[in-house]
């Protein structure tokens, strides 16, 4: 058998391989570096991903497939690499004096989230099965090891361990459906499946439907879905506060790039068969995470399940299926981006060494203490609830109207019911800011840089995607002209 080398695009793998640069030279200088003084490892992470967005602007607007097909390089897979990038970004900002506190200073943090980052790329540009494969191994991997960064915690242990078993179950699913897919239609190349499945004689085979099946679980299990979804809080309550916000917005991102990419596009014509099953995992979603939320008295936790019930709100997009609901799932991807990790950086900078201050009681009377954290902390909360003027409202505004625009009233009708519930324990936290005496006494809050410098970005980002969404919708539009 001839093999022949495909032609060696460089351009189109610019943003990884700018961040993989990035992350080497990071675990090389970080050996010179004294313990404890590993700034300029964070400060060159930050440098690396400000190229590797710099070179996602040239390549806007320029769709190409490279590698023999196994990539493709479109305004969609840009559009999330941006979402990765500031996700990374931030978490970055808001690691630098939080790892110092905690004595846990090391380069290998900031090389390892990039390198994620660089598998989470992998997962959005995939244009075959494989591609995506690899991706989400090499963004699992460093993961694995960011969640259990914290050795001498036995939280952080069990987290690690936990993420470890079971996403290598998740793994296999994925894998064996990928296997059977190739199986019933010859390739693992979303294009050719695509082709193969215009065949509507060939829709039907158990095979393929089986593949389809099993890749739902997979999928499903990253985004944090019900039933797939019970790792979700133990693992982020157990990981270090920077990495846990970068799981809830980077991984699932990741996730919903590829499952958009796969479901929207490759398995289009099996979508009356799929949209049914996503109909039902998206309630389900939504409502147990909402639920269980409001019993939660960790503020981790519960965003934990706050996360679960976003990723039912997101799946909503998908059922949709319409061009409303797939630029929405992008928008809405955007806007959790900037006020979930916002909701993250301000527990890190109101936490104490040892992961303190993390039960809700704990923020009784902050409002009066530190009146311009609690503003911030409000904002997001606000924004995670759906209230406007902010992100958070736009976004289920825009998802909400696509699932009435495909005539599924009654999922648009049980997902408002849901974002009312989820005001209850969203608003608790700013009562206990703001109504509630304190229970114990206030240490002085540490503001580095760096970490004001996150809120910041977190803060305008949540206000002015709220305010003038609509650049940044017209932008997600424009985005998946592949899948219309």
């Amino acid at each position: 058998m001839d093999l022949a080398i495909p032609k060696i695009d460089v351009a189109s793998l610019g943003p990884e391989l700018i961040l993989s640069i990035a992350a080497m030279l990071v675990l090389l200088v970080s050996v010179f570096l004294p313990k404890g003084r590993k700034d300029p490892a964070a400060y060159l992470s930050l440098l690396g991903i400000f190229f590797a967005f710099v070179s996602e602007v040239f390549l806007w607007g320029n769709p190409r497939y490279a590698f023999n097909n196994m990539i493709l390089v479109d305004n969609f897979s840009l559009f999330f690499n941006s979402i990765f990038l500031i996700a990374a970004g931030l978490s970055i900002l808001m690691s630098v004096n939080y790892l110092k506190e905690e004595e846990m200073d090391h380069g290998e943090f900031y090389a390892l989230i990039l390198f994620a980052t660089v598998g989470m790329m992998f997962m959005a540009i995939g244009s075959n099965l494989i591609t995506i494969f690899l991706g989400l191994e090499t963004m699992s991997i460093s993961i694995y090891v960011l969640a259990g960064f914290f050795r001498k915690s036995n939280k952080s242990n069990e987290s690690a361990l936990k993420y470890l078993l079971l996403g290598a179950f998740s793994s296999a699913f994925l894998l064996y459906g990928i296997a059977m897919m190739y199986g019933a239609t010859g390739t693992t190349d979303l294009k050719g499946i695509s082709e193969y499945l215009s065949k509507a004689a060939y829709l039907k085979d158990p095979m393929l439907l089986s593949g389809m099946g099993l890749l739902i679980v997979g999928f499903g299990f990253k985004i944090a879905s019900v039933p797939f979804h019970m790792w979700t809080p133990d693992v982020y309550e157990g990981a270090p506060t920077s990495i846990t916000a970068f799981m809830s917005v980077g991984v699932k991102a990741a996730a919903f790039a590829a499952f958009v990419r796969v479901f929207l596009y490759s398995l289009w014509d099996l979508q009356p068969d799929w949209n049914y099953v996503l109909w039902i995992l998206a309630v389900l979603t939504m409502t147990l995470g909402n639920v269980v939320a409001i019993a939660q008295s960790n503020i981790k936790r519960m965003l934990a399940y706050s996360s679960i019930a976003h990723a039912g709100y997101i799946m909503v997009g998908m059922v949709a299926s319409n061009e409303l609901g797939t630029s929405s799932i992008l928008f809405y991807m955007l806007a959790y981006a900037f006020m979930n990790l916002g909701a993250f950086a301000v527990i890190i900078l109101y936490g104490r060494k040892g992961e303190e201050n993390l039960d809700i009681n704990d923020y009784s009377g902050m409002g009066f203490k530190y009146p311009a954290l609690a503003l911030l902390m409000s904002v997001f909360m606000f924004s995670l609830a759906g209230i406007p003027p902010t992100a958070g409202f736009v976004g289920k505004f825009y998802i909400f109207s696509a699932a009435i625009k495909s005539g599924y009233i009654w999922l648009a009708i049980i997902g408002v019911m849901n974002s009312l519930v989820s005001v209850y324990y969203y608003l608790r936290i700013t009562v206990m800011m703001y109504m509630k005496e304190p229970v114990k006494e206030f240490a002085g809050l540490k503001w580095s840089p760096s970490i004001t410098i996150a809120l910041i970005i977190a803060v305008i980002g949540t206000l002015l995607i709220g305010i003038f969404p609509s650049p940044y919708l017209d932008m997600a539009k424009q985005s998946i002209q592949l899948f219309m």
